[in-house]
C-alpha cells in the first residue's frame, strides 16, 4: 500500500519519492496527531471552562 502511495505521489509530482521516506513522514504525522490529540483531551475540558 505505501508503494502504491509513493508512486502516486511520484507520478503527481513528477519527482521520485522514495519508500522510506515516505514511511517516515508517515511515523510522524502519526506520532503528531496523536499529541495533539491526547493534549486536546486532558487541556479541552480545561480550556472549556474557562471560556464560559
Amino acid at each position: 500500500m505505501i508503494a502504491a502511495l509513493a508512486r502516486a505521489i511520484s507520478r503527481a509530482t513528477g519527482t521520485n519519492v522514495d519508500i522510506e521516506t515516505l514511511k517516515i513522514l508517515v511515523i510522524f504525522s502519526g506520532a503528531g496527531l496523536l499529541v495533539s490529540l491526547v493534549a486536546s483531551m486532558i487541556y479541552g475540558q480545561a480550556i472549556n471552562a474557562a471560556l464560559f
